[in-house]
This record gives C-alpha cells, structure tokens and sequence, in this order.
C-alpha cells in the first residue's frame, strides 16, 4: 500500500486524504499543547497528567495506570512525575498495602495550572462548534469507530469507551445495560466514568 504522504497517491484517494487530514488535525494539538507548555515552563506530558488528574478518578492516578493511558514507559511517567512533585504542582500518596506504590492527587497550585493549561484545545472546539449538527454527527461516528479500532489494533492500549464496555451491548441497536438506554452514535463515550472493562 502506497504512503499517504505520496502527494501523488493522496490527492487521488480518498482514504489517504482522510488519514493526511488527521495527520495534520494531530500535529495542530502538538503545536496547541507546546504553546501552553513553553508559556508555563512545563512538558507537554506534565500538562497532560495534571488534567488527567483533574478529572479521572483516584484508581487511575498512579504511574503505571498513566503509562498506559499516555502510551508511554512508567520511566517517562515518573520523570514527568518527579518534576511536578518538585514544582509542587502535585502530592504523592502512599499505598498503605505496597511500599512501593502511590497515587498522585493534584495540590491547590496544581489545580490552578490546569485552569491555565487545559483550554489548549480550545481553537478547535470552537472551530468545530461553527459546524452544522449533522456533520458533527458524522465526524463523531468516524472519529469513535476509529479510536475503537486502533484500540483492537493495539495501537491505543486504555479506552474506557461504550464499545470496551461491559454494560455495552451490540447488535442491531446498541444499548447501555447501566443506564438502560439505547446508545445512538452522538451517545458513545471515549472516556466514561462509569466504566468497567469487558
């Protein structure tokens, strides 16, 4: 299969126009969350575990669940770690049951840098509320279907999605069995609290 950065190849396939857009769509929030970092002297990875923080729960707060989720190695994490602990911007807590283990909690100033840091992506949420509903729509069904299967393709390692779900029921109407509602495309969730793996 031809490179989809074949100029060539791209502007003749439909397919490597869609995967060179989200090629560029990607390299935008890079450049979006290196402004942020740059502005308050922190990596783009610091930013990204203090939002995390922020708002998943305390389960998922500790150096192996980040890895995963940021699909990076446990030392890179605890780098990233160590220099927020230094900068204060968090606290370790101590897993009473392995010494060896702790969970982070954000600190009051670290609260704070993720009201500066999060509305990184701010431009293109807006540029996206401008759209007309039903292409959102669409949009959404790709962009769920696609984390989905990079995530069956073990190219994504952590989705707490409905299709991950164990309360996610497929077929001819997909349903939430927690809430027991029917799942339309707009209802699929990428990261839901109430998840629980199959």
């Amino acid at each position: 299969m031809s490179s989809f950065f074949d100029l060539e190849f791209q502007n003749n396939n439909i397919d490597a126009k869609i995967a060179a857009g989200l090629e560029r769509l990607s390299n935008a929030f890079r450049v979006m969350l290196w402004e942020q970092a740059k502005e308050h002297t922190l990596s783009p990875i610091q930013i990204q575990i203090l939002i995390f923080l922020k708002y998943h729960d305390q389960k998922f707060l500790t150096v192996s669940y980040l890895a995963k989720e940021m699909n990076v190695t446990k030392p890179t994490i605890s780098d990233a770690v160590k220099a927020l602990d230094q900068k204060s911007l968090i606290k370790k807590s101590n897993d009473l049951e392995d010494t060896r283990s702790y969970s982070i909690q954000l600190t009051s100033s670290g609260k704070k840098m993720v009201e500066k840091t999060e509305s990184y992506g701010l431009p293109l949420q807006q540029l996206i509320s401008k759209m007309k509903g039903s292409n959102k729509e669409v949009v959404w069904e790709m962009v769920s279907s696609l984390i989905h299967e990079l995530n069956k393709s073990n190219i994504i390692s952590v989705q707490r999605t409905c299709f991950n779900c164990s309360f996610y029921k497929g077929g001819t109407a997909n349903r939430c069995t927690l809430l027991d509602l029917p799942l339309k495309p707009l209802d699929i969730r990428i990261d839901c609290p109430e998840f629980i793996a199959l």
